[in-house]
C-alpha cells in the first residue's frame, strides 16, 4: 500500500478529534498535562479524581469532573453512572492512579496493612475501574485502555516491594485485558522511571500526604541525586515525557499494538 493510500493520518499520532477520553487520576501531575493535551486536540474529556485533588487542582470547566475514590467499588460505580448521563461510550480509558510507601521500607519492616494499602491503591483500583468502564468501552467503535505502570515492576529498588509487586501485577492485568477484549478493545501500558512530581514523595492523595509528612520529599531529593547518574539520557523524567506515549497508544496509529509495555525511562531499564 502506498503512503497516499494509507488509512492513517500520520500528521497526528493521537486519537482523532471528538474522542471521548476518561482519565482516572486526571488531577495529578501527569493527568493535568494529559487533560490539557486532550483538550488542545479537541477530545471530549472526563476525569475521575479524589475530591481533595479536584479542590486542589480544579480542571477546566469543559472537563466532565467526577469525585471518585478508585479504591472504593461503589464510588467507581457512582462515577460511571454519572458519566453515562453524558456519554454513551468511552473511546479511551487512561489509568494514572498510584502511590508508594515513602520513605521506602524493606519487606521485613513492612506490615501487612501497609502492603494491602499499596497493592489495593495501585492494582485492585485498576481492576475495579477497568471492569466498571468495560461496557462503555465495548460501546465504542474501537476502544483503547492505557495504564501507567512503573519500571520498578521490572527492576525493583530496595524498599519498594509492595509498589513494585503491584505494578508488576498491573502489567499482567493489562495483558489480560488485551487478550480477553481483543479485537475490539486494545490495552497497553506505559512504564515510566521515576518522574519529578509529588508522587515521589508518596503521591497527591491522603496517603501521599501522610508519606510526605514522614520525610518523603527529602527522601526523593536524596534519591534523585544518586538515581540520575544511572540514566543514560542524564536526567529524571518529567510528567510531559509520559503524555506523548500515552496518546500514541490511545490513538489509531497504534492499532496493531495490544498487550504491550512501552518503557519510558531514559535508557535506565531495557528489558
Amino acid at each position: 500500500m502506498s503512503t497516499s493510500e494509507s488509512k492513517f493520518d500520520f500528521t497526528s499520532l493521537s486519537p482523532p478529534p471528538g474522542s471521548r477520553v476518561l482519565i482516572a487520576g486526571g488531577c495529578g501531575a501527569i493527568g493535568r498535562i494529559l487533560v490539557s493535551a486532550c483538550l488542545s486536540l479537541d477530545h471530549e474529556v472526563a476525569i475521575f479524581a479524589l475530591p481533595r485533588s479536584i479542590a486542589a487542582y480544579p480542571p477546566p470547566p469543559e472537563v466532565l469532573t467526577f469525585p471518585v475514590d478508585v479504591a472504593n467499588e461503589e464510588s467507581i460505580a457512582q462515577g460511571v453512572r454519572e458519566l453515562r448521563r453524558h456519554w454513551a461510550a468511552v473511546d479511551v480509558l487512561v489509568f494514572l492512579v498510584g502511590f508508594m510507601t515513602v520513605p521506602p521500607r524493606p519487606i521485613a519492616d513492612l506490615d501487612s496493612m501497609e502492603w494491602d494499602n499499596v497493592v489495593d491503591g495501585n492494582l485492585r483500583s485498576a481492576y475495579l475501574v477497568s471492569r466498571a468502564v468495560l461496557p462503555m468501552l465495548k460501546a465504542a467503535d474501537a476502544a483503547s485502555i492505557v495504564n501507567v505502570g512503573s519500571s520498578l515492576a521490572y527492576n525493583p529498588l530496595h524498599g519498594v516491594a509492595a509498589y513494585a509487586a503491584s505494578k508488576a501485577g498491573l502489567v499482567a492485568l493489562t495483558k489480560s485485558l488485551a487478550i480477553e477484549n481483543a479485537p475490539h478493545i486494545r490495552a497497553n501500558l506505559v512504564a515510566p522511571s521515576a518522574i519529578d512530581t509529588k508522587f515521589l514523595a508518596g503521591g497527591g492523595g491522603s496517603r501521599g500526604e501522610e508519606a510526605a509528612k514522614s520525610g518523603g520529599d527529602s527522601w526523593f531529593r536524596g534519591m534523585a541525586s544518586q538515581y540520575i547518574p544511572t540514566i543514560p539520557l542524564g536526567r529524571i523524567a518529567q510528567a510531559e515525557d509520559i503524555v506523548g506515549p500515552v496518546l500514541f497508544l490511545a490513538g489509531p496509529t497504534s492499532a496493531f499494538i495490544t498487550g504491550q509495555v512501552v518503557h519510558v525511562n531514559g535508557g535506565r531499564v531495557t528489558p
